[in-house]
């Protein structure tokens, strides 16, 4: 395809402009950037922003959760927590039973729980257990197993503290 000069520089330019053309609607858009959790084209007096490049943002905006009307009212009252009216009814003896079955159980693990505790305290021994194996001559393996015991004694008692909570749901 031979053709003059002129003719070959405006196919030239037709194929550039076409060319713009279609990349035109993407350089048109605004440029997004992200201001801590939000996303934004405009900056105007924010320095925590940063430009989002690389792929496209879809920002779906969420509802605000609203809070119960107890909790927010601020009087302290414990908020009244109903069952949706599409929810099965439980006959009150049969709820009864099984909240009275929960609190054994609950009741159980406090005690094992506690006696767990009184066993742990007893091996730490105020933070001096007593040497065992190979902790004579290697110090440090003694170091790691009263922090290992004083660790267990905190989970332990947090334990104990949420199971304390748990059962005061079933006191009247």
């Amino acid at each position: 395809m031979n053709l003059p000069v002129t003719a070959r520089s405006i196919a030239c330019a037709a194929a550039l402009g076409a060319l713009l053309a279609w990349a035109a609607p993407a350089s048109a858009q605004n440029r997004i950037y992200r201001c801590g959790n939000e996303y934004t084209n405009q900056i105007k007096g924010r320095t925590d922003c940063k430009l989002v490049e690389g792929g496209n943002v879809t920002v779906v905006r969420g509802t605000s959760p609203t809070p119960a009307p107890a909790a927010a009212s601020g009087n302290g009252a414990k908020p009244v927590v109903t069952a949706p009216s599409s929810a099965p009814r439980v006959d009150p003896a049969v709820q009864k039973a099984r909240d009275s079955d929960a609190k054994a159980i609950l009741e159980q693990e406090l005690r094992r729980a506690q006696a767990r505790q009184a066993d742990l305290a007893k091996e730490y021994n105020n933070g001096e257990p007593d040497k065992i194996g190979g902790e004579a001559r290697n110090y440090q393996k003694y170091l790691d197993r009263v922090a290992e015991l004083k660790a267990s004694i905190a989970r332990n008692q947090s334990d104990i503290e949420g199971i304390q909570r748990e059962l005061k749901r079933y006191e009247p």
